[in-house]
């Protein structure tokens, strides 16, 4: 794993921190507070982060508030803390 991958997963962990309890981010949310100026192009590593971090049990993916897998989910995702 990456500097960037690391950032992206820890900004997924403290974005969610700093919000109520069940509240939700976008992925973008990561990405933006990674990179402020030059986001977009991390949307993908941003996923990336966000299901390595839904492997090690930390977060959901959720559509439409349900769980998805998200691997399989197509449009936007949100995450939050298990």
């Amino acid at each position: 794993m990456g500097a960037v991958d690391a950032r992206l997963q820890q900004a997924i962990l403290d974005l969610l921190d700093q919000r109520r309890p069940g509240a939700t981010i976008c992925p973008s949310d990561a990405a933006r507070a990674v990179a402020p100026d030059d986001w977009r192009p991390l949307m993908d590593a941003a996923r990336d982060a966000a299901q390595r971090l839904v492997d090690a049990g930390e977060v959901d993916v959720t559509q439409g508030g349900q769980v998805v897998d998200l691997a399989s989910a197509r449009g936007p995702v949100r995450i939050r803390r298990r």
